[in-house]
């Protein structure tokens, strides 16, 4: 793969991988069709995930312990050739071994008898329907062919059908055929008057004497439709369990934005001329802020953002012309070309004096000379446009569910990460003329929750935004506090020490911060083997006999005398050189491929004795691999020093461009344990005037000072806090020695310190506390964390387990540590910072509500 997956996508990989094993294991051992589905919220990377699966069928996953299917043909069906087109382009943009030709896509003429192994064929809708030249003379149903035409009237220039072919390939003896149903709750009808199958249904269960595809893969950010629909279609096929990706970890990913700014007139009026020009400035502002970030970090390319303009089911065309005239008119850089349409109407349309040309949905991300784009409700499904930044819709007030569908088509990150500290360029704006409180509520709602293929839960949505800047009150001495405090990174999955370094080393040459470093860890990793197997001699020249046997076992029973008692002999060959490559993969997996291969140089070093000294050489490398304390040493002493590298570069490090920083932190995190992350101090964030309450209606929201961010009164609203939070902020700002404070943003940034936990799996999460809070302390800035955290909720005790393990690795860098929840009428803390406090916390196995009622928690006292 050309990406480096995120932990979410990795995981999603391995359970899909072993969905596909299971289901072949089945269809080849009990004849059994079966399907399974991925469940993933909009901007999770489906397509990058389905790359590295693909990738993996044809080629392998050593990382996953996965073999290759070498009969593995797949079709990928849709029902739109454009969502094809952009997926096939996607899938080879992600993956590194699949080739051009690998990526077929199925037109007339296509005389194939049957499909080849190691391919994805891309097929949709309209290719198997009647009327197209792949099935033209196929007898889909009974008495509905043409006069004289039966199934052995083949397309001109097909000596197939295209349902033959499928049928070959299926019945082939060294064959396994795969179909993945892109966007899979589309085209299974449930409701359809006729009883006639649709096309996804003759593929799934098969008809007309053709067999069922083996293993369906549906893919959908909406996907009960296609379980339901899966059972409904064929009793007999199984159905494995759903892979479900957690939308929140998509979330702390930064593919997808973190904040939604939702704009609707103050008062009842006709607005939609200056909101459409408030839109524009908009568009200027992020479009100058990206210029600005380009410069700064050495971009390449600049994101070029893109404003949409959302019409009605049946558009007024003045409406139109005037929003152009108004965009234009406050954007007069841009020109004729930099609008464009995505209408149901492929052709030029004319908006007053304006003519406004169509261009295909998958094409506007790529041509950033489109500005301006106008669409309806055509693009809210399967097309992804992560420059579109601003949105006006003129739509009215009952159409909400287009809005938010269309929405959720642009919140991923322009540049697939998290901009770190800048939360304006984390967010997306949408400017709605026609609404007013009331209806705007019903977005809201949307937004916070779920809607049909847009899952926006968890992101931050604005009414009226607040931009926040580094508060010029907070004093320098406090900054430096909070570039001081510790964070953590979460142990990736699978992580090894000795990848870890040599990732490291590469980074560091590549940055010029270590020259030569590739060759030095390589040569420490070489020494410490040669040292570790003179340690471990013995073991060493067991483990090297053991490569070179292979063991078998011979069965013998006398002909023709049944119940004869067996024989059995065990047996042993010398392994040849297929062998060792087997054995040898073990090593590469230990020790990395970089080091395992180079190590295997080493030993062979210059001798000219031929090919017996590169055998030795892959025997003793392989051998040192299944040794397991050389691999404790080798392990350990390869995280000692990427530990060392790391601190020694820390600050060259610190001074990278953004994207450099963020593979460092990726590298910090391929550990087996929690590692040290560098805190960076925020740039902006946004946070909302108003408050909504439970009746729907907007107020005021409270302000306060001396928080790190602030606007230009140095005030920071906190109608997001709930009732625990504002008591807890109130109590501490209430202290005489408090100086200032932080709202911690809960997700992984770094702008936000992050504490790693186990969760009830033992799989590592990363938790956010709420609060830093900074006192005035004998003189000296101190920071304090104080969580409140319910402790009735599902993981409040995994989490409180992990600050407690935080309290104990850092504690000594904070002046408190408090864990906060209310117990009726009073506020009880557990002090982290003591020893018998932590221990019982680490102990626990109920509730949190037991330690928070025993005597090793205390009263909140307001002011100290």
């Amino acid at each position: 793969m050309k990406f480096r997956l995120h932990d979410y996508q990795a995981e999603a990989v391995a359970d899909v991988l072993e969905r596909l094993e299971e289901a072949k294991t089945i269809y080849e051992r009990d004849d059994t069709v079966s399907s399974f589905s991925l469940t993933a919220s909009t901007g999770a990377g489906k397509t990058v995930m389905a790359a590295a699966v693909i990738e993996a069928l044809f080629y392998g996953n050593s990382d996953l312990d996965f073999e290759p299917d070498p009969g593995a043909v797949v079709i990928w069906f849709s029902d739109d050739p454009n969502l094809n087109d952009q997926t096939r382009g996607r899938l080879m943009e992600a993956a590194d071994k699949l080739l051009h030709s690998d990526l077929v896509t199925v037109a007339p003429p296509f005389a194939k008898p049957r499909l080849d192994p190691g391919k994805v064929y891309f097929l949709n809708t309209q290719r198997l329907g009647r009327n197209s030249l792949l099935t033209r003379g196929h007898d889909a149903d009974e008495g509905e062919s043409l006069p004289g035409l039966a199934r052995d009237a083949h397309p001109d220039l097909q000596g197939w059908t295209i349902w033959e072919t499928i049928a070959n390939t299926i019945h082939a003896e060294d064959t396994t055929v795969y179909l993945v149903l892109d966007e899979a709750h589309r085209g299974f009808n449930t409701k359809a008057k006729s009883e006639k199958p649709t096309i996804i249904k003759r593929l799934v269960d098969g008809h007309a004497g053709y067999p069922p595809i083996p293993v369906v893969w549906g893919i959908s950010a909406t996907i009960e439709r296609f379980e339901v629909a899966m059972h409904a279609v064929s009793r007999t096929r199984r159905q494995l369990p759903m892979v479900t990706v957690n939308g929140f970890r998509v979330q702390e990913s930064g593919l997808v934005k973190d904040t939604i700014v939702l704009e609707i007139p103050a008062e009842a009026g006709a607005f939609d001329s200056v909101l459409v020009r408030r839109a524009a400035r908009k568009l200027r502002e992020s479009s100058e802020r990206w210029g600005r970030y380009a410069d700064s970090q050495s971009l390449p390319t600049v994101v070029r953002p893109l404003l949409v303009l959302q019409s009605p089911a049946a558009p007024d065309p003045d409406d139109i012309a005037r929003a152009l005239d108004t965009i234009f008119a406050e954007l007069p850089e841009l020109d004729e070309a930099s609008v464009r349409h995505v209408l149901g109407e492929h052709t030029v349309q004319r908006f007053g004096t304006w003519e406004v040309e169509y261009i295909e949905p998958q094409r506007v991300e790529d041509t950033t000379r489109v500005r301006v784009l106008i669409a309806k409700d055509a693009i809210s499904t399967g097309w992804d446009c992560p420059r579109a930044e601003v949105l006006v819709s003129f739509r009215p007030a009952k159409d909400h569910t287009h809005i938010t569908q269309l929405l959720g088509r642009m919140v991923r990150n322009p540049l697939a990460r998290r901009i770190p500290g800048d939360e304006k360029l984390n967010s997306v704006e949408c400017i709605l003329p026609f609404f007013d409180r009331t209806t705007a509520g019903k977005v809201v709602k949307f937004l916070t929750g779920a809607t049909e293929g847009v899952d926006l839960a968890g992101k931050k949505v604005i009414h009226e935004e607040c931009s926040l800047k580094p508060n010029p009150d907070v004093s320098d001495e406090i900054w430096s506090c909070w570039d001081a405090l510790p964070s953590e990174t979460v142990p990736k999955r699978g992580a090894s020490p000795v990848r870890r370094l040599t990732s490291l080393a590469l980074a560091l040459s590549q940055d010029g911060l270590r020259p030569g470093a590739i060759a030095d860890a390589e040569t420490r990793m070489h020494v410490l083997l040669d040292e570790a197997g003179a340690t471990h001699a013995d073991q060493a020249e067991r483990a090297v006999a053991e490569v070179w046997a292979v063991r078998g076992q011979s069965i013998a029973g006398r002909i023709g005398k049944p119940g004869a008692q067996l024989t059995y002999a065990d047996f042993v060959e010398r392994a040849d050189d297929r062998a060792i490559r087997v054995a040898f993969e073990d090593a590469r997996k230990a020790f990395g491929p970089d080091v395992a291969t180079s190590y295997v140089n080493h030993l062979a070093g210059d001798d000219d004795s031929g090919d017996d000294s590169l055998r030795e050489a892959y025997v003793a490398t392989a051998a040192l691999a299944t040794v397991t304390k050389v691999r404790d040493l080798v392990d350990g002493a390869a995280a000692a020093l990427a530990a060392d590298w790391l601190a020694e570069h820390a600050d060259a490090i610190r001074h990278l461009t953004d994207l450099r920083r963020q593979d460092y932190e990726e590298i910090r995190a391929l550990a087996t344990s929690p590692q040290p992350a560098s805190l960076d101090r925020p740039r902006t964030r946004i946070e909302d005037y108003k408050v909504e309450l439970p009746d729907g209606y907007l107020v005021d929201a409270p302000l306060v000072t001396r928080h790190l961010m602030a606007d230009d009164h140095g005030r920071m609203p906190i109608g997001s806090l709930n009732d625990w939070e504002r008591e807890v902020l109130t109590r501490e700002l209430a202290r005489p020695s408090s100086v200032g404070w932080y709202r911690n943003p809960p997700r992984q940034s770094t702008d936000s310190i992050g504490i790693a936990y186990r969760d009830e799996f033992g799989n590592w999460r990363s938790m956010h506390p709420d609060f830093i809070f900074f006192n005035e302390v004998d003189g000296a800035v101190r920071p304090s964390i104080v969580d409140p955290h319910g402790h009735h909720l599902e993981d409040s005790m995994v989490k409180l387990q992990g600050l407690a393990r935080y309290a104990a690795d850092h504690g000594d860098q904070f002046e408190r540590i408090w864990a906060v929840s209310f117990l009726g009428p009073a506020m009880k803390i557990l002090d982290l910072k003591l020893t018998v406090v932590r221990d019982a916390v680490l102990a626990a196995q109920a509730s949190p509500l037991e330690l928070y009622e025993s005597t090793v928690a205390v009263e909140y006292v307001a002011v100290g």
